[in-house]
């Protein structure tokens, strides 16, 4: 096991369409994580910023962009890019400080404003990429990429269009009592059949939207927050960064052709069960431990995936555990307490740190009507193009 770090702070700007640069919105998150730490910003020793990448220039490089708009005062400064992954990148930056005595206090920020409709590549010829490859050899989008594990689903393990409405019909009532989500509006099971069909069988309200917003927060050492008089903070017990293992024999796009198995026998598990499997060999603590889990729902399909690869149950048994209600408010394991993506669309560079903030704020006993009874131990699950893993396990 890892020493731990506190978190101290968590602040959001709130999800939307809003029409303004990230660096405003980043601004106002980690105002508001260093409010709610009560830290002030020249006691700041470092601050991470997790980068967004537009036309190939990331971010305006995210670290200095913020310490810049919140004044200038000598803090060092990281930033971190693994699309998806950043925010958990930009956590273990700012762990890594802190346990190597860099630094007592770091603000990690991330901040999005992303463009209108689906992610697509920039201009330009670069065969050599697989994000690129993806989209103009085989057309698949982001969506394109959701249905085809959606059909995967459905062909393995039986899964329907109604059990993929239902996690949209969870996240969505979730949501709804969230003030940082972009969707705080109820919708049933016969809306989102009735949402028109993006990439077969994904309807409109199965899939996540992109959107602009911001997550922070402020982290310290153990023995910076007992001085600060946090006697019981909320701490960060691990954080899972792994890549995939040769041979992958699974497709995960953006490569497009799985690998073979001749020379070298394929590992035990997935990419995605082993980001989890290494948080929880960190922690000390197993799937049995958890309290809630905030898991990277692109799609109503990708979010039963993950009840899987977290080892919330067993291979092809997450719709089985959707229709029991473990995964809901008041169940053995909920998910996606914060609404997920579904309520929030995707903020790149944000969303592995807002999925700590909510961490955070359950853990507290804070998240007011969408608190889980007694949380003790959450996780987050998040994964980033190019073989990013993302997930971080808090305790308290």
């Amino acid at each position: 096991m890892t020493d731990e770090v506190a978190v101290l702070g968590a602040g959001m700007h709130p999800w939307g369409k809003w029409g303004r640069g990230f660096v405003e919105y980043g601004t106002v998150a980690a105002r508001a994580a260093l409010a709610d730490a009560g830290v002030d910003w020249r006691d700041v020793g470092s601050i991470v910023g997790a980068d967004t990448v537009r036309g190939g220039y990331p971010g305006y490089v995210a670290g200095a962009t913020f310490a810049k708009a919140l004044g200038w005062q000598g803090a060092r400064v990281a930033s971190v890019y693994a699309a998806c992954a950043s925010g958990a990148q930009a956590v273990n930056t700012a762990r890594a400080q802190i346990l190597s005595g860099l630094a007592d206090v770091v603000l990690v920020v991330g901040a999005d404003a992303a463009p209108k409709g689906f992610f697509r590549p920039p201009g330009g010829d670069r065969p050599d990429d697989p994000d690129w490859l993806r989209f103009r050899v085989l057309g698949a989008t982001n969506p394109t990429y959701f249905g085809l594990y959606a059909r995967r689903r459905m062909a393995v393990h039986g899964d329907t269009l109604e059990d993929f409405a239902q996690v949209k019909v969870k996240n969505a009532a979730l949501g709804a009592l969230n003030p940082n989500a972009r969707y705080r509006k109820r919708v049933t099971a016969e809306e989102v059949a009735a949402s028109a069909v993006v990439a077969d069988p994904l309807r409109l309200l199965d899939i996540c939207a992109t959107s602009d917003g911001a997550a922070a927060l402020v982290l310290s050492s153990m023995e910076f927050a007992r001085r600060h008089g946090a006697a019981d903070p909320v701490r960060i017990r691990a954080v899972s960064t792994v890549t995939p293992r040769y041979p992958n024999t699974v497709l995960d796009l953006p490569d497009i052709a799985t690998d073979s198995a001749v020379a070298a026998e394929p590992a035990a598990d997935t990419f995605r069960a082993s980001i989890a499997r290494a948080a929880y060999e960190e922690a000390g603590v197993g799937p049995e431990d958890l309290s809630l889990a905030e898991v990277y729902d692109l799609s109503t399909a990708l979010e039963l995936q993950w009840y899987e690869d977290l080892g919330l149950c067993g291979e092809g048994e997450a719709a089985k555990l959707l229709r029991e209600g473990a995964t809901a408010p008041g169940g053995r394991i909920p998910v996606n307490v914060s609404g997920g993506l579904a309520s929030f669309g995707e903020a790149v560079p944000a969303q592995a740190i807002a999925q700590v903030c909510e961490l955070t704020w359950q853990l507290r006993g804070a998240a007011g009507d969408r608190q889980v009874a007694g949380a003790r131990v959450g996780i987050t699950a998040n994964q980033g193009l190019f073989g990013h893993g993302s997930s971080v396990i808090a305790v308290r």
